[in-house]
């Protein structure tokens, strides 16, 4: 798995970092018991402190994405073929997505620009059906 964040970005590397991995994850770069590099090795690598690593990886564990052990490190705990979504998870999605697409209408996207891009996007995590096309 590549990571790559922008340290100039206006996005805070903690969410860069978290997103990246929900990204690889999501394309089928890393899968279910895969560990991740430990927090001072990320930071070390970007140049970072390691905190901040650690606090994408708190978000990611409250997320139930990862699950870190004390002698394993930090794991992806979720790919997915790891079946239906926790309780609670569709409705937070719900509400982050109604705001990605409030924003979208607010700068002027009409619907099928919207849905022609979600649909671009949403190709690029479904390793499975690409696999079997």
């Amino acid at each position: 798995m590549n990571l790559h964040i922008d340290l100039d970005s206006e996005v805070p590397i903690y969410q860069q970092i978290r997103d990246r991995i929900v990204e690889a994850i999501a394309a089928g770069e890393a899968v279910e018991g895969d560990p991740l590099p430990s927090t001072r090795q990320l930071a070390a690598d970007f140049g970072i402190n390691f905190h901040t690593v650690n606090k994408a990886y708190d978000l990611l564990k409250r997320e139930g994405v990862i699950r870190v052990n004390r002698k394993s490190g930090a794991v992806i705990r979720r790919d997915p073929s790891s079946g239906p979504p926790e309780p609670g998870f569709v409705a937070g999605w719900d509400e982050r997505a109604r705001v990605l697409l409030a924003e979208a209408t607010v700068h002027g996207l009409d619907r099928d620009e919207v849905l022609r891009r979600c649909q671009a996007v949403l190709s690029e995590f479904r390793a499975e059906e690409k696999t079997t096309s």
